[in-house]
């Protein structure tokens, strides 16, 4: 009878084995994660900061993960994602100074300040390259930026980017920021490409369409790679895709300590 009952419910604890298996795997992608850290992620074009961040929540089955400091949909680089207990230092994270690559396009402006928003002034470019070069030395040191309209910022609680959508515009204050470095690589009109060294809340946009100005030609932000957050650096990060083409224990060996960012 033993033996006839073992052979009966063999099959039935084999099944139980099998879905506390499952169970256990389901576990290490629930919102009970105890994962903790700051992930960094190489964003590619066409995605929002948002976008990363809802992508990867989906794909670790946690709640606790967010970025420190929007990167654009049309700018590449360097996203920090804190996860867990890490988002307790994003206010530290965002005071970091950041370092970015890029190219202008002088002869237009847009209404966005870069290329995807739409043409609202072209202008005959008559500039040499020493000009270039002076103006772009004229911006470092201290600065006051007035924000852009297509930007996350919010005045009233209202982001301004959807009342630019709209066709508004609101009167915003200039805000202090600092350039560290603006280094002119390469002069291939209409396209200049730099680096940029600055503050937390320097608009990038912001600095392109303000050197199109001084100028005289006009100028928006064409390309944006961030390649530097405090001490992180892009070199450091996977790529999105590679990250989500890993599973839950790889991706929390990417992490990095939240002491790593002192």
């Amino acid at each position: 009878m033993k033996k006839r009952e073992m052979l009966i419910f063999s099959p039935f604890v084999f099944l139980i084995f099998v879905a506390f298996a499952l169970q256990a795997h389901a576990n290490s992608f629930s919102g009970n994660s105890s994962m903790n850290g700051i992930l960094l992620v190489d964003k590619p074009m066409g995605w929002t900061s948002h976008g990363v961040v809802a992508k990867l929540r989906h794909h670790l089955g946690i709640r606790k993960i967010g970025h420190a400091g929007t990167l654009d949909p049309m700018a590449t680089g360097l996203l920090v994602l804190l996860i867990g207990n890490g988002t307790k230092i994003s206010q530290y994270v965002t005071n970091q100074d950041k370092t970015y690559d890029g190219k202008f396009y002088l002869g237009q402006e847009t209404d966005s300040y870069d290329g995807e928003g739409e043409v609202v002034a072209t202008h005959e470019v008559r500039v040499s390259e020493e000009e270039i070069r002076r103006c772009a030395r004229q911006f470092l040191g201290d600065q006051l930026q007035l924000p852009p309209m297509f930007s996350a910022k919010k005045i009233n609680g209202q982001p301004l980017y959807k009342l630019a959508r709209r066709g508004g515009t609101i009167e915003r204050e200039p805000r202090p920021t600092k350039i560290y470095e603006f280094s002119i690589h390469e002069i291939a009109l209409p396209y200049v490409a730099f680096t940029v060294a600055c503050s937390k809340g320097t608009y990038v946009r912001t600095l392109a369409h303000d050197m199109g100005q001084k100028l005289g030609c006009g100028a928006y932000l064409s390309q944006l790679r961030r390649t530097k957050v405090g001490n992180f650096q892009v070199d450091q990060a996977p790529a999105l895709d590679r990250l989500l083409a890993m599973e839950y224990g790889e991706i929390e060996r990417c992490l990095l300590a939240i002491t790593d960012i002192l």
